[in-house]
């Protein structure tokens, strides 16, 4: 007769169970899928986008029914959805607005502008519309990237915005304390936004990462969405950048 003893392995808790996050820009692509990974991990999460009709399909995947529909550049609008959330929240990342390239010169001050508030300029009216909102030790997480950190033909206005996320996240991070911030740096990530800005050289692209990247595969969105939970759940990370993009920056 045998005395050995059978082992059940522990179930794990779910990461953010009992927490509320909010995507700002989570209708596809990598919002979409941190939002599917945030609420698999016990989260109540609240999506908004512009397209209400791509919102609804979304929220319907997530398997949650709180969304809003508006322009996040729209200051008030912002400040509008965040005064009328009925609870406190925990976590917002914002994944709105896409990279601008183009030659400086090129480039008229309205272009400029753009180009920048749709990275720092949005992060600081959503801290501002959320900070009054948010749980102590939660944390705004914002979207970077690595592949313009080589200035080149075409990528000066990307390189400047990308160069200066990383100070002013850490500069955010103390003025909003406790509440932490964060800065998720990714290389090409295989989304619906890809697609469209390269069209029919996307499987090119695919297949160039998938030769030259160390990793060996393309970065997905499910990729970005384990480390924006991880984040989110981890409170003793703020005023950080941290990069995924499959050792992009050092083969490119």
């Amino acid at each position: 007769m045998s005395g050995a003893t059978t082992h059940v392995p522990a179930q794990r808790e779910p990461e953010l169970a009992g927490q509320t996050v909010v995507v700002i820009g989570g209708s596809a692509g990598i919002g979409l899928e941190t939002a599917r990974r945030a609420r698999s991990e016990g989260a109540d999460v609240i999506l908004t986008g512009r397209n209400a009709d791509r919102l609804e399909k979304a929220a319907l995947e997530v398997g949650t029914a709180r969304r809003a529909a508006f322009d996040a550049n729209d200051p008030a609008a912002l400040e509008r959805f965040f005064q009328d959330l009925p609870a406190p929240i925990d976590h917002v990342m914002v994944t709105a607005g896409g990279p601008h390239y183009g030659p400086l010169l090129e480039m008229d001050s309205g272009q400029v502008r753009e180009a920048v508030s749709e990275h720092m300029v949005l992060a600081l009216e959503v801290a501002r519309s959320a900070v009054g909102r948010m749980r102590p030790g939660g944390t705004l997480l914002l979207m970077g990237g690595t592949g313009a950190r080589r200035v080149g033909h075409g990528l000066g206005i990307a390189s400047a915005t990308t160069a200066a996320m990383p100070p002013f996240v850490a500069a955010l991070a103390l003025e909003l304390a406790p509440v932490r911030v964060n800065l998720i740096a990714a290389g090409f990530v295989d989304t619906p936004l890809s697609a469209s800005l390269l069209g029919g050289r996307l499987e090119e692209r695919r297949n160039e990462l998938r030769a030259t990247l160390p990793i060996g595969r393309v970065v997905g969105p499910a990729d970005v969405a384990a480390l924006a939970v991880h984040i989110m759940s981890n409170t003793a990370l703020t005023g950080a950048t941290y990069d995924i993009d499959g050792g992009q920056q050092f083969v490119s």
